[in-house]
């Protein structure tokens, strides 16, 4: 088993191991959530590229709900056909293609007054958020619906929900941000649990659904991977198809040392409490670094997020340095001095 092999999740197979993680852009020209010409060449680039999945960066099921006003959305019907012709743009050069869909809370940048799970505030840079009712908390999880629904019709192979790095999930499921007595106060991975049954109804019954989480927290008293494998068993007990493991996003403080592949294990953990794929991400930039974390099964994916904004075409360059076999475009054959696949 390597990198470049295909694997098959559900009824999607994709052609390799490599993902292009979420990454926001924050290039929404009108603050309208949509796509527009600089969304099509980033991401159609890379399915040039080779990149085997392609997950669109965080994109907003409420207006209010995104990290800036600048970031993509999906809570109205005319985000649908901009986001369609993405999609299908990069299917044509064999990327399979989802979308993330989050909502921000307490670290929504722009909104007047942030809603939360609790009226805590992120950081002195941030505004004290307003907490959420109940049924407030209710709407949300249909607005998750509903933009899910809007996907599906863009044509999207997958979904992803963004539950991780301190945004709105990450805040109901967190005891350092959920201090509520209601139902989601006393379950904590309850308003989780709901986002994902509720996507998953709106989703074709063999559509993978994956789930982003943050493995650790590293703020004071944050939880630990004991607790994230417990929160993956109720989210893949709801519906989550594959876990996308990272880390933080809770607190201002990050890891002591962020060496190459220092999430890796907490993907391993993951899989091995779970028994669904996981994406592994983390500086795994170094192909044979990426390639040694498939070869030794400790994730079935890995992410490649800053080494695919340097360089678009990564996956192909990281399969000449391994001496691996792949597809090269006919337009850029000239340059590759090895043989296709």
């Amino acid at each position: 088993m390597n990198m470049f092999d295909s694997i098959v999740i559900k009824d999607l197979t994709v052609r390799n191991r490599v993902v292009m993680p979420p990454m926001c852009q924050y290039s929404v020209e009108k603050k309208d959530g949509i796509v527009n010409d600089w969304h099509f060449q980033h991401y159609v680039s890379r399915a040039v590229g080779g990149a085997g999945m392609i997950i669109i960066e965080m994109t907003g099921i409420d207006p209010d709900g995104r990290i800036t006003d600048y970031d993509l959305g999906l809570w109205s019907d005319s985000q649908i056909e901009p986001l369609k012709r993405l999609v299908e743009e990069c299917r044509k050069y064999g990327a399979v293609v989802g979308i993330q869909i989050g909502h921000a809370g307490r670290k929504a940048e722009n909104a007047n007054v942030p809603a939360a799970p609790s009226a805590i505030r992120f950081s002195g840079d941030y505004k004290t958020p307003r907490e959420l009712t109940t049924a407030e908390a209710e709407e949300i999880v249909i607005k998750f619906q509903e933009a899910a629904k809007r996907a599906v019709k863009a044509g999207v192979d997958f979904i992803e929900i963004h539950g991780a790095h301190g945004y709105l999930i990450h805040q109901f499921h967190s005891p350092l941000t959920n201090k509520r007595d209601d139902k989601y106060g006393q379950d904590l991975s309850r308003f989780g649990a709901e986002v994902v049954s509720a996507v998953k109804e709106a989703v074709p019954e063999r559509m993978p659904l994956l789930f982003r989480i943050s493995a650790v927290e590293y703020a004071d008293g944050g939880y630990s991977i004991d607790y994230a494998a417990e929160l993956a068993e109720k989210y893949k007990a709801a519906g989550v198809d594959v876990f996308h493991v990272s880390s933080g996003g809770e607190g201002t403080k990050g890891p002591d040392n962020a060496f190459p592949g220092y999430q890796v294990s907490m993907a391993e953990r993951i899989k091995n409490a779970v028994g669904l794929p996981v994406i592994a991400v983390g500086n795994l930039q170094d192909p044979e670094l990426a390639q040694k974390v498939i070869e030794e099964n400790k994730a079935d994916f890995v992410a490649i997020g800053r080494g695919m904004l340097n360089d678009p075409y990564w996956t192909l360059h990281a399969a000449g340095r391994l001496k691996e076999s792949i597809e090269i475009p006919k337009q850029y054959q000239r340059a590759f001095h090895r043989p296709k696949a």
